[in-house]
């Protein structure tokens, strides 16, 4: 009885704390929001960036059309949901996790690490999470989602419960795109300066904006199991093309799970070496 218990109000604790960290999330967002619409030119301007790149994409959609291209089995409209996926996950990567990560190395440079370090939360949370930028993800969000759903209308998809796995995968892509870009990031403890690193990282990350399929066999194994960046885009769509097998969808569940336990145990090692910009 003592145990089931204690057990009960462990899990309350729990979920309390996860309450109190997405009401915070909450606050974080609102701020953001109300800082970008301060500069409003800037706002509008980042949008318009994005939407010039996302102009050379769909040229390169074009292509793929006019070529009347096939991978394997994978017509032209089914290799516009991989990309609509690709160009949705971008959007969120570089609105959610990129403004952070690319902030660690000013942090620890300056010393405002130091200051984060005495805040009475996760240091991971907030140094991960703190910022969310409002404009950038924006086009690449809308215009990943008409291309997901063109595709999906041409190719002829049935709107069934496959819509719901697919977001399912789409959430758990999310959480793998935060551990895998995370883990570069967390060199800046040791070296500062990681531009090089990220660099390599983004370039890898662009290996999604096609099918896996694309790729030998040996490397479509190492992006699904040893660096599991072709989670990212290509596991929803093949969801809904059923071509995952049943253990992938189990590595689906896994993986994420995995390189979140990963991603946090390189967290506290990385803060335990971590040498104040004051000493």
């Amino acid at each position: 009885m003592r145990t089931s218990w204690y057990s009960l109000s462990s899990c309350r604790s729990w979920a309390d704390g996860a309450r109190s960290y997405l009401r915070l999330y909450g606050v974080f967002v609102k701020n953001c929001l109300a800082a970008s619409m301060e500069y409003r030119f800037n706002f509008w301007m980042g949008i318009a960036v994005e939407i010039a790149f996302l102009c050379a994409k769909a040229l390169y959609i074009l292509i793929v059309y006019q070529t009347d291209l096939h991978i394997g089995s994978l017509t032209p409209d089914h290799i516009l949901l991989f990309i609509g996926t690709y160009t949705m996950m971008t959007g969120l990567y570089m609105g959610l996790f990129y403004v952070n990560f690319i902030r660690l190395q000013q942090y620890v440079r300056d010393g405002t690490l130091d200051l984060m370090l005495t805040k009475p939360i996760s240091l991971q949370f907030l140094v991960s999470l703190r910022y969310v930028d409002i404009g950038l993800p924006i086009p690449n969000v809308i215009a990943g989602a008409v291309m997901i759903g063109i595709g999906w209308h041409r190719a002829n998809l049935p709107l069934d419960g496959n819509i719901f796995g697919f977001f399912a995968l789409l959430l758990s892509a999310l959480l793998v795109t935060y551990g895998i870009m995370l883990l570069p990031a967390l060199l800046a403890f040791r070296f500062v300066q990681t531009g090089a690193v990220t660099e390599i990282a983004h370039s890898i990350w662009d290996a999604n904006n096609m099918p896996l399929d694309i790729f030998p066999r040996w490397l479509q194994r190492i992006g699904v199991y040893v660096i599991p960046i072709f989670l990212i885009s290509n596991y929803a769509p093949k969801f809904v093309l059923h071509e995952l097998a049943a253990w992938d969808i189990v590595w689906a569940i896994a993986a994420p799970l995995l390189l979140l336990l990963i991603t946090r145990w390189c967290w506290k090692r990385a803060v335990v070496g971590y040498s104040s910009a004051g000493s």
